[in-house]
C-alpha cells in the first residue's frame, strides 16, 4: 500500500479563544463562564467563582493576548506552512449576555479581520462555535444548556456568524468535545450548569464535584439540538460549507483478557465515544442508549419535532482530539491503585508525560480505524500533542525532541491509518502557539512550536520566539508528512 497523505491533506494548528485571546472586557466582549476559572496546578484544581474575587488568578483576561497580536501569531502559523488554523469564537464577543437583541459590532468586526488575516496567507479557518464558554448571563438566568432556551440563543449566534462570515470560513465545528457532557467534569466546563457555591475543578476527585447526571444528558441533548440546527442553517445560507462534530478521543483497551474488562471496556467506548458520534453522524441515538439512560437515572425530555432534527441536521465530517490511551479494569484493586478519570487504569506497556498522560501513537491509528468502520465520513484529528515544561537557554533556543518525537510518532500513525484506508482530511496539533492549560489553568504546561514567554503567576513579556518543533512541523508539513 502506498504511505503518503492526500494531496489536499490540511495541516495546521489549534488553539481556542478563552484560552489565548485574553482581552476578557475589551470591546463590548460580555463575562463568559471561562472567565471566571482561576488558576491552578497539576496538584491544586482550578475553582469556578461565581463572581470576580481579588487577589484571585484568572488565566483568560490576558492569557497570550492573542486577541491584539493575531497578526504576529498568524504570519508565524503562515511561516510554518499552515493550510488550515484551527480557532473558536468567543460567543460573548458577538452576544455578550447570550439572548442580546442585536450582536456586539466591534466582535463581529474582530474575527473578520482575523479571518482576513488567515486569508491573506492562504490559510483556511477552521472555526468552533462553543469551545469550553458560553455567556455567564444565560448561566444565571437559564442555568446554561439545562434549558432549551438556550439552544435559540446558540441558533441566532450562529446563524449571525455564518451571515457575517460567508466567503471567509468554510468549515466549521459545533461543540467543542461535546461528549465531555457524558463526565460530571462537563456539567460545570461545558454546559454551564453551575451549583449554588464555588466549586473545584478536580480532576483526580471527581466524585467531589457536585453533580446531577439528569441535567447534563439533557443539556446534552439540547446541544444535540442546537448543532443539528445550525448544520441546516450553515447549509442553506452557504452550502460550499462543512460542519463537523467534535469529539473529545477516549480510546480505551481492557486490562486484562478477562471477559468482565472486555465488555466493560465495549461499554466505555459506547458510553464515551458513540453515544455523541451516532447521535451527530447518524441522526439518531445508538440502541444502547436506551440501557445506558436506564442505569444512569436520566431521562431525556424530547419534544415533538427533535427526531426529525437531529436526522436532517447530520454532521459533514467526524473531528476529534487525540492524546492518550486507557485502560479498563473490573479489579477493584487495580482500580484503587492506578487510576485516571480522564483515561481509566494506567497502561503498563506506555510511557507517561510529566502530566500522567500515556503516550501512545499507535492507539491513534487503532482509534482512527474504528472511528471510520463505524461512520464512513470523512475524519480530521484537531488536537493532538504533548503538554511539557520547556526550558529556555542562554541564547534564546528552546530544544523540545521530546515533543517532535512524539508529533513523529502520531504522524507516522495517521500515515499507517490513511494506508489502512481511512479518509483524514486534516491535523491540528493542539496549542500551536503555548496557551493556557484548560484543565490545570497553568502556562508551564506548554504544547506549542512557539515559545510564549509568560509563567504561571502571570508574569512575562508575551514575546513570541520559535522552539525547535516548529522547524520541523515546517518541514513536515512542506513534504506533505514525508520529512519527519
Amino acid at each position: 500500500m502506498e504511505k503518503s497523505f492526500p494531496t489536499e491533506f490540511l495541516w495546521g494548528g489549534a488553539t481556542a479563544a478563552n484560552q489565548c485571546e485574553g482581552a476578557w472586557d475589551v470591546d463590548g466582549k460580555g463575562v463568559s463562564t471561562a472567565d471566571l476559572m482561576t488558576a491552578g496546578t497539576l496538584s491544586k484544581p482550578r475553582t469556578f467563582t461565581s463572581t470576580i474575587q481579588d487577589g484571585m488568578q484568572y488565566p483568560s483576561h490576558e492569557a497570550i493576548d492573542h486577541y491584539h497580536r493575531y497578526e504576529e501569531d498568524i504570519a508565524l502559523f503562515a511561516e510554518m506552512g499552515f493550510k488550515v488554523y484551527r480557532m473558536s469564537i468567543a460567543w460573548t464577543r458577538i452576544f455578550p449576555n447570550g439572548d442580546d437583541l442585536e450582536p456586539n459590532r466591534a466582535g463581529i468586526e474582530h474575527y473578520r479581520n482575523v479571518f482576513e488575516c488567515c486569508k491573506k496567507y492562504g490559510i483556511e479557518p477552521l472555526v468552533t462555535l462553543s469551545h469550553y464558554e458560553m455567556p455567564f448571563h444565560l448561566v444565571t438566568k437559564y442555568n446554561g444548556w439545562a434549558s432549551r432556551v438556550t439552544i435559540d440563543c446558540f441558533v441566532k449566534y450562529c446563524e449571525t456568524v455564518f451571515n457575517e462570515y460567508r466567503g471567509l470560513v468554510k468549515y466549521y465545528l459545533t461543540f467543542n468535545e461535546i461528549n465531555i457532557l457524558t463526565t460530571p467534569f462537563g456539567g460545570l466546563m461545558a454546559g454551564g450548569i453551575i451549583p449554588k457555591q464555588n466549586v473545584d475543578m478536580d480532576l483526580k476527585n471527581m466524585g467531589k464535584m457536585p453533580d446531577d447526571a439528569n441535567a447534563r444528558y439533557n443539556a446534552l441533548h439540547n446541544q444535540f439540538v442546537a448543532s443539528a440546527k445550525v448544520v441546516q442553517i450553515a447549509h442553506a445560507i452557504d452550502p460550499s460549507v462543512k460542519v463537523g462534530c467534535m469529539i473529545a478521543g477516549m480510546a480505551s483497551y481492557p486490562y486484562s483478557p478477562n471477559p468482565k474488562d472486555v465488555l466493560a471496556t465495549q461499554q466505555a467506548m459506547q458510553a464515551g465515544n458513540y453515544l455523541c458520534g451516532d447521535v451527530m453522524v447518524r441522526g439518531e441515538y445508538p440502541a444502547f442508549s436506551k440501557r445506558f439512560f436506564e442505569k444512569q437515572g436520566v431521562s431525556i425530555s424530547s419534544e415533538p419535532g427533535d427526531a426529525e432534527i437531529l436526522k436532517k441536521g447530520v454532521v459533514d465530517f467526524y473531528s476529534f482530539s487525540y492524546y492518550s490511551s486507557g485502560c479498563i479494569s473490573t479489579d477493584p484493586d487495580v482500580i484503587k491503585t492506578s487510576a485516571n478519570f480522564l483515561f481509566g487504569v494506567k497502561n503498563p506497556y506506555l510511557e507517561a508525560s510529566q502530566w500522567g498522560w500515556t503516550i501512545d501513537a499507535d492507539g491513534l491509528r487503532y482509534y482512527l480505524n474504528e472511528l471510520y468502520g463505524r461512520y464512513q465520513i470523512p475524519l480530521m484529528v484537531v488536537e493532538n500533542g504533548l503538554g511539557a515544561e520547556d526550558t529556555v537557554e542562554a541564547d534564546g533556543s528552546i530544544h523540545d525532541a521530546y515533543r517532535i518525537a512524539y508529533m513523529r510518532a502520531h504522524v507516522e500513525a495517521m500515515r499507517e491509518a490513511i494506508a489502512d484506508g481511512v479518509d483524514l482530511m486534516g491535523y491540528t496539533p493542539w496549542g500551536c502557539i503555548d496557551l493556557i492549560s484548560a484543565s490545570t489553568g497553568e502556562m508551564k504546561k506548554r504544547y506549542g512550536f512557539i515559545y510564549v514567554d509568560k509563567n504561571n503567576d502571570g508574569t512575562g513579556t508575551l514575546q513570541r520566539s520559535r522552539k525547535d518543533s516548529f522547524g520541523w512541523y515546517k518541514a513536515c508539513i512542506a513534504s506533505n508528512g514525508t520529512i519527519l
